[in-house]
């Protein structure tokens, strides 16, 4: 993976976090019932994400804990830094995560504990609750790779205690082929097909190989690579048609296909791929 160019702009940490707010939230839906069948589901919200790239952000570079590394602080502890998005991809290329959030919360950019959910950016989470520094207002503020501070000259550092960081990827996903899926409604495993996103990875098929928090019920969320632009939110689909096969019914949908059996339910979607077979899947949560 290529280095991109060091940002100097502050608007590009600003914007980065503007998007925590602005960036747009699945409906609710009533109690699903997990799919124990191949079926055509209706109605589904499509989002995207991808491990958070550190060339996004401003700030000084400092000791990670955890690695023998030094990254760029907002990068680490942000809202849009990887103890948010659990994997990140380093100016170097390579790909990190965080091992261990320890007890740490979030907090907002005045330095108030976060409230999840708020239709106000003002309480939504801005960083980490450590590794930061307070300004003489007490407000969040941090060292600038360019110079200067974010927001004023920090006054008081909260040090960075039980939270760890390791190198390599949390759970082995693949772009445009993992997706993060409702396990109460897609069981982890399945494969699912998407219409809209056969044009990006030549059958539109995915595996459920993730959860997140914020996926619930008739919601995806689409692994992808990371934008060049913070500004790039990712698509983000309403009202969408895709077919879910279960895990434990995949052999036999495989097979029928094959052997004609169901042929007529498939005239409008390709087969699986071999890359999605057999392979099991991650199963594992996202760090929040």
């Amino acid at each position: 993976m290529p280095v991109f160019p060091i940002r100097t702009k502050l608007s590009a940490l600003v914007a980065a976090v503007a998007l925590v707010a602005a960036a747009p939230v699945a409906p609710a839906f009533a109690k699903s019932h997990q799919l124990k069948k191949p079926t055509w589901l209706p109605k589904v919200t499509i989002t995207e994400y991808y491990p958070a790239p550190e060339w996004w952000f401003v700030g000084a570079q400092v000791v990670t804990p955890g690695l023998d590394r030094k990254s760029r602080v907002d990068w680490l502890y942000s809202a849009r830094g990887v103890s948010m998005e659990g994997d990140g991809v380093g100016l170097d290329g390579k790909p990190y995560h965080i091992a261990s959030v320890g007890s740490s919360g979030w907090i907002t950019k005045s330095g108030k504990s976060a409230r999840f959910g708020s239709d106000s950016s003002i309480f939504a989470p801005f960083w980490r609750a450590e590794g930061f520094w307070r300004n003489s207002s007490g407000d969040v503020t941090f060292p600038l790779e360019q110079g200067g501070w974010f927001a004023g000259v920090g006054k008081r550092y909260k040090a960075p205690t039980d939270i760890a960081f390791a190198a390599g990827a949390s759970r082995p996903l693949r772009y445009y082929r993992s997706i993060a899926v409702d396990p109460k409604l897609i069981p982890l495993g399945s494969l699912v097909y998407v219409p809209a996103y056969k044009p990006l990875n030549k059958d539109g098929w995915f595996r459920a190989d993730d959860t997140g928090g914020a996926i619930i019920g008739r919601h995806i969320d689409v692994y992808r690579r990371p934008p060049d632009s913070s500004s790039d939110q990712g698509r983000f689909l309403q009202n969408r048609r895709i077919f879910v096969v279960p895990k434990d019914k995949v052999a036999a949908y495989v097979k029928g296909v094959h052997g004609g059996a169901v042929a007529s339910a498939t005239r409008d979607r390709p087969l699986p791929p071999g890359s999605l077979l057999g392979a099991p899947p991650a199963a594992l949560l996202r760090p929040r």
